[in-house]
């Protein structure tokens, strides 16, 4: 049996008044969740925790497959539901990212919509697994910039996808074997903008478990805490 250790921090950060932000883990049906609301107050804290308390309602009991596919079922329905809360409201744009890790049988998934992400650290190299579906992602996948100079872009915060925008719900989904000694890594944008690949790579490669999730959300804090903070780091063993 793999043996899983994370942590996990959230902080509303300086400028903001409300954390929008929503995270939830599940460890022993072994999913993890990172949510990232917009709207405003009411609105986008509203997004995430929709997002985070229809997967928290998944059956505990499933089978490995079928977990996933109620994980897929559960963000659908937060999908509607963000979707009448909107039209409740007038019409006004309500949403969230989500970045969604889960681990069965020597393999990881993971569901994603938005600019929320998911690194993973294995042999001491760092790979974003995740694509942001932003208008810099774009410039980024046609050569025009790196994605840590895309985060200081003034546009940086433009996503293209989000659970409870759009008609249907566009998730995009990775899935792949894991490995003792990696080290996942999920994240809202309010960590990004101030952390590189390199300084994300120096970090998870040398903190603990017990401390690392503090350690990268004070990395921001220090860098201006401009947006809420979110971070889940998983390891395997």
């Amino acid at each position: 049996m793999t043996s899983i250790r994370y942590s996990a921090s959230t902080h509303v950060g300086h400028k903001r008044k409300v954390n929008e932000d929503s995270i939830l883990a599940l460890p022993d049906q072994r999913i993890w969740v990172v949510a990232d609301g917009m709207g405003g107050h009411a609105g986008g804290d509203f997004a995430s925790q929709t997002v985070v308390d229809s997967v928290a309602m998944i059956d505990p009991t499933l089978e490995p497959l079928q977990l996933l596919a109620a994980l897929r079922e559960s963000l659908d329905q937060s999908h509607i539901r963000i979707l009448a809360e909107s039209a409740a409201q007038g019409g006004v744009t309500i949403g969230s990212t989500v970045v969604t890790f889960a681990i069965a049988e020597g393999h990881f998934a993971a569901f994603w919509a938005g600019d929320s992400r998911l690194y993973r650290l294995q042999a001491g190299e760092i790979e974003m697994l995740t694509t942001d579906h932003s208008y810099v992602a774009d410039l980024v996948l046609a050569g025009e910039m790196t994605w840590d100079e895309a985060e200081q872009h003034p546009q940086s915060n433009a996503i293209t996808r989000a659970v409870g925008v759009g008609d249907e719900l566009e998730l995009e989904k990775i899935r792949g074997q894991i490995f003792p000694g990696d080290r996942f890594l999920l994240c809202s944008d309010g960590l990004t903008k101030y952390a590189t690949f390199d300084t994300l790579r120096k970090l998870l490669s040398s903190e603990p478990i017990e401390t690392i999730a503090e350690t990268l959300l004070h990395l921001a804090l220090e860098g201006g805490g401009a947006d809420n903070i979110s971070i889940i780091v998983v390891d395997i063993h």
